[in-house]
């Protein structure tokens, strides 16, 4: 399992075949032979789909039960599925084979670990890897299995000694600390969570366990009565993620007298902690399986842990399966400081699958339970924009800024962004640019607002020098955001410098290739340079890339007849870099 930030295991040679149609995938495992399960396993476990993936395997299985290959990937499937059970029976099969010793072994380290079994579980993990990723986890495994067998003090110089590259500190600091304060040690947690936060750079690295360390101080200050110290911890963890919601409810609990849990007791909560600290760090685009393994054994070893499941919520969702990302957010302790977070991604899962009722409903409740949370109406604003409800997303937007009273803070800048495309959308064109004047205020250098406001005031034919220069910027600022580029594009389109657009929406197009806007875009900037025929098939290509209902006719109609010989008006929300849902939690 070394390289945590590829595959855990390489795919067998079938993997470079073409890969089979979604109708394959459907096909029933009880009508497939050997191949066929095989190639359909392998095509659904590059989607990431595991739950059809192992159904497919397992066919494969009966026809060749010792296939090493497919025993391989079954297991990996099952683990990063969260079957546990399941998994660690081919777990023991597979132990000594090194395509995934890693993996096995730490699966059977997991189970050891879950039954007190320390000695057991230390002699399972391999000290001699040479991934330093590997190397920083078996080393933290191992010494909270020290730890459990009544032999913290050898775990600890072994977090202390451990060296390698100048990310391994934001680790070593938090569970050097954490194992101290298990241990009863508090001033020499206190030190390590002290060096910890002092390092705000580092803790970029690992940004959740930067967080999870600073918690974890403020609340040992809490107990021990040092309410000062605790708030003073909180703030530089204000200053490093603002407006992150488990910070402002240790916040409220701590100024309120409230005696908050410090964090690990048990090893398998550390070993727990070991995983979930690898695995958020790694947790982005391409490392998902071993980002989901990572997880699923740290919910294994302490099911209840908040951060976990939040982030492997977050995690199925980026995969597709938002139904299994609900249960997950259900599963948050509503005592934990992180129960909030958890409801406000449920509420958004809950749109995702087309249940907008029951998401509004959700997250109207939320902000009735706490209307200063504005995390709540930017939920809720997403929501009712994506259903293009635009009197009531300005609604929603403009309460949230009656929330924050007369002084806003630069982390505020989204909110005035958002009612400002709410009432551009509403055609209430002074409110709307008031808006985002007073984002960018808080945030002169957004690209986005500097590129909606620059191009809605070249598409009303007003400040257009200066509405140039801030798309110009926004692009210099984001040169590989596909949509701002698009916007460039067709800001010269719409000043009918048509050589200067083609330019500009060619690049668009290799940004964002499937985006049917931005191929609309092109086509007709290619029609009234004189290239028709490649202005046909840029709109054919858009029609293949599902456009909206009021998009797909108007290609429809070019395609048929072509353009006009005088440029049609375009209207200021046809332009694909304005994306009204685009909101951030």
């Amino acid at each position: 399992m070394s390289g945590a930030a590829g595959p855990l295991i390489s795919l067998a040679a079938a993997a470079a075949q073409e890969k089979a149609t979604e109708q394959d995938a459907e096909i029933q495992p009880n009508f497939l032979g050997f191949a066929g399960a095989f190639l359909a396993g392998q095509t659904a476990d590059v989607d990431n789909d595991t739950g059809h993936a192992i159904e497919f395997y397992r066919k494969a299985l009966e026809f060749d039960p010792e296939n090493g290959d497919i025993k391989q990937r079954l297991m990996v499937a099952l683990f990063t599925d969260g079957r546990f059970d399941e998994g660690i029976v081919l777990a023991r099969e597979l132990k000594d084979d090194p395509a995934v010793a890693q993996v096995s072994n730490l699966a059977l380290m997991v189970e050891a670990t879950t039954k007190r079994e320390y000695r057991k579980a230390a002699s399972l993990i391999k000290p001699d890897e040479n991934n330093p990723i590997d190397i920083l986890l078996n080393t933290l495994l191992k010494a909270w299995t020290e730890y459990g067998d009544s032999r913290g003090n050898e775990g600890m110089k072994s977090i202390l000694a451990l060296e390698g590259p100048p990310w391994y500190p934001v680790f070593t600091r938090y569970h050097a600390g954490a194992m101290a304060l298990a241990m009863g040690n508090k001033a020499e947690a206190r030190k390590h969570f002290t060096d910890l936060i002092a390092d705000p750079q580092g803790g970029g690295a690992a940004p959740d366990t930067y967080i999870r360390g600073l918690m974890a101080l403020a609340a040992m200050e809490a107990r021990e009565g040092n309410t000062r110290a605790a708030l003073d911890a909180l703030a530089k963890g204000e200053d490093f993620s603002p407006s992150y919601a488990p910070l402002a409810a240790l916040r409220q609990q701590i100024e309120e007298g409230g005696k908050p849990e410090t964090g690990m007791k048990t090893a398998q909560q550390g070993a727990a902690a070991a995983f979930f600290t690898l695995g958020s760090a790694l947790n982005r685009d391409g490392a998902e399986e071993t980002v989901a393994v990572y997880l699923q054994f740290a919910r294994v070893l302490d099911p209840s842990d908040a951060a976990t499941l939040v982030i492997l919520g977050g995690l199925k969702e980026r995969l597709g399966k938002t139904e299994d990302a609900i249960a997950i957010y259900e599963a948050v302790p509503e005592t934990s400081p992180m129960r909030r977070v958890s409801e406000l991604q449920l509420g958004l899962a809950l749109a995702d699958l087309d249940r907008g009722d029951e998401a509004k409903e959700h997250l109207k409740a939320l902000i009735a339970a706490d209307p200063k949370d504005v995390r709540s109406y930017l939920a809720y604003g997403s929501v009712v924009s994506v259903e293009k409800d635009y009197a009531e997303m300005a609604r929603t937007y403009e309460k949230a800024i009656s929330v924050i009273g007369p002084t806003p803070t630069r982390n505020d800048w989204n909110l005035f962004f958002q009612a400002g495309i709410a009432n551009e959308r509403l055609k209430q064109w002074p409110k709307a640019e008031a808006h985002f004047k007073r984002a960018l205020e808080l945030y002169p250098d957004q690209p986005q607002v500097m590129n909606y406001l620059g191009y809605s005031w070249i598409d009303m034919n007003m400040n257009l020098e200066e509405g140039m220069d801030l798309i110009r910027a926004a692009v210099d600022l984001r040169p590989n955001d596909g949509y701002i580029v698009d916007s460039l594009g067709w800001a010269h389109y719409r000043l009918g410098q048509y050589e200067d657009a083609v330019r500009e929406l060619e690049r668009a197009v290799e940004l964002k290739p499937a985006d049917p806007t931005i191929n609309d875009h092109l086509g007709d900037a290619y029609w009234r340079v004189g290239r028709e025929l490649e202005a046909t098939f840029q709109w054919k290509r858009a029609l293949a890339d599902e456009p909206d209902a009021d998009l797909k006719p108007k290609i429809e109609l070019k395609l048929s007849e072509g353009l006009p010989a005088a440029a049609p008006e375009v209207p200021a929300a046809a332009n694909g870099a304005i994306k009204a849902g685009d909101t951030s939690l």
